[in-house]
């Protein structure tokens, strides 16, 4: 019977990309009351009223009147359609035919602008106090409905993107690529022969070359970009403007890092899901998510922090959430395993958000370990039967290093369920301490206390199934302590116990006759039984 180790060999094509990309762009020098004001005074001297000392939020409404005007400009200069969308409407679904017929023409620049009615945070000034001659006004950032706009653009490096802005100071920005995309266009130039899959590669005739385009990748590419169309789309600020430091620092909001897996055939896709879903989900307990993002959840973290199979149609997911991220699985268009890892909050593992070399070699480390951990995970339990000499030194007393080890013996309660909480995916990366075992196991055994923990964790110490982490009074376990773990829990859990169950004598005869060994077992004390009649054993 194939298992999702064996399966995972009939790979044809291994992506690891970076996937969606959301940034948002921001002017430093509006940040605060203070930086406005400036602003106002500054653009009101550019525009030779030097005399003014007082800064009016007239003049805001002003600066933002003349951007719009500019937009509409642009787009009447330039023929662009300019689409309104209703509320609840697929922005993506309504710009991707306008993306399909500039392809079809070979056309680049912007294809469309969309405009919509958002929610934002803009700066809005006010009266407080002053006379009529010399007012004085103050400026708080508010909650207001203003209209954004969205560009949609059809880039010669990236492929198709948008560009969303707004009119209100402080006149934030966001850009959306995406990297598979950024990938084909690149692999396009250099003559490399591949089909596309949706958002991937399907096949492609030099894998290498491949994976060094989608490893070139970096912020200087997305800086570039938005450099490119800064210049060419209206602003709000002047040349003026810009001279004196009002220029956008751009942050991560959203980054995603994918690792693509395309099967030979589609059946072998689906029998990976099948068999994940049925053997690996039932172990490890929902906490499994600390195994996938390495982060020690505590009661004060804040955050969702769950596991999910999702089974839409035919098509299964599995997600697992760490505060504001997520990885998932999925099976991409029937031919590929997709993991991706959606980083939408980079605090999220202490990386800042500020798009620089630092922050997103980072963000793309912690994708691809991520999605590289998960995968681990699910194939550790595929092989994790022990040969028969490793078994007997676990079950029966042993001399590990001239020090005596306690027998971890099959079946009982006891180290039943402390081979089930090891099981607990968090441990393996976070690792694990007397205290946080200890509560895991008194959950399932009442009374389970601390000097029963510290005996348990000596003899899995010395059965070699964890190791203390140097300098520390923490633990990990061993690869050979998972295996383990796994397969004594699921020896217990899914043989043993539904075996016992169905063998039990008081067993109602309509459901035995349902259960296969519980037919086998009761045929089997019939024959026995008629055999002894047979012999004149008994009277």
């Amino acid at each position: 019977m194939a298992t999702i180790s064996s399966l995972l060999q009939r790979v044809t094509l291994r992506v690891c990309s970076v996937d969606r990309i959301l940034l948002a762009g921001y002017v430093p020098r509006l940040q605060s009351e203070g930086l406005v004001v400036r602003f106002l005074l500054d653009r009101a001297a550019s525009l030779g009223d030097g005399k003014v000392q007082i800064p009016s939020p007239a003049l805001l409404g002003k600066i933002g009147q003349s951007y719009v005007q500019a937009i509409d400009r642009f787009a009447a200069e330039n023929e662009i359609p300019v689409v309104h969308f209703a509320k609840g409407e697929s922005k993506e679904e309504i710009a991707r035919p306008y993306m399909q017929a500039a392809e079809r023409d070979g056309r680049f620049g912007v294809v469309m602008i969309g405009v919509a009615q958002e929610k934002t945070m803009a700066w809005r000034g006010f009266r407080r106090g002053g006379s009529a001659s010399h007012p004085h006004f103050s400026y708080r950032r508010m909650s207001t409905f203003p209209n954004h706009y969205y560009f949609y653009v059809r880039d010669g490096e990236w492929g198709p993107a948008f560009i969303k802005t707004c009119a209100y100071a402080p006149y934030p920005v966001w850009l959306c690529l995406n990297g598979h995309e950024w990938a084909k266009r690149q692999a396009s130039k250099r003559g490399l022969d591949f089909q596309a899959l949706d958002n991937g590669f399907r096949c492609v005739a030099d894998a290498e070359a491949l994976a060094e385009i989608c490893g070139s990748l970096s912020e200087r590419e997305i800086e570039r970009f938005f450099a490119r169309w800064e210049a060419r789309l209206p602003s709000p600020f002047t040349p003026a403007d810009r001279r004196r430091g009002y220029r956008y620092a751009l942050s991560v909001r959203q980054l995603e890092l994918s690792d693509t897996r395309v099967f030979d055939r589609p059946e072998t896709g689906r029998a990976w899901f099948e068999q994940t879903i049925k053997d690996q989900l039932a172990l490890g307990r929902p906490d499994q998510v600390s195994i996938v993002f390495e982060r020690k959840i505590t009661s004060r973290t804040p955050g969702r922090f769950h596991t999910r199979v999702i089974t839409r149609g035919v098509q299964p997911q599995i997600q697992a959430h760490y505060k504001h991220s997520k990885v998932k699985q999925y099976f991409k268009e029937g031919r590929a395993l997709r993991t991706e890892t959606t980083v939408n909050d980079p605090y999220d593992f202490g990386v800042g958000r500020l798009l620089n070399t630092e922050n997103f070699a980072a963000l793309r480390q912690i994708g691809e370990q991520v999605n590289e951990r998960l995968l681990k995970a699910q194939l550790a339990a595929c092989d994790c039967a022990p040969d028969p000499s490793t078994l007997t030194r676990l079950v029966s007393p042993s001399v590990e290093d001239g020090q005596r080890a306690s027998a971890l013996r099959f079946g009982d309660p006891r180290v039943m369920a402390l081979f089930c909480c090891l099981c607990t995916y968090k441990h393996l990366f976070a690792g694990l301490t007397n205290r946080t075992l200890r509560e895991l196991v008194a959950g399932l055994i009442p009374g389970y206390g601390s000097r029963q923990m510290t005996y348990d964790l000596r003899r899995l110490r010395r059965k070699g199934l964890i190791r203390r982490v140097p300098k520390s009074q923490r633990y990990e376990l061993t690869d050979h302590g998972r295996r383990t773990a796994v397969f004594f829990t699921k020896t217990y859990t899914r043989i043993v116990n539904p075996s016992l169950a169905e063998l039990d004598p008081h067993l109602p005869h309509e459901i035995a006759q349902r259960a296969p060994l519980a037919r086998a077992w009761r045929a089997f004390e019939q024959a026995l039984e008629a055999r002894i009649a047979d012999a004149a054993i008994m009277t």
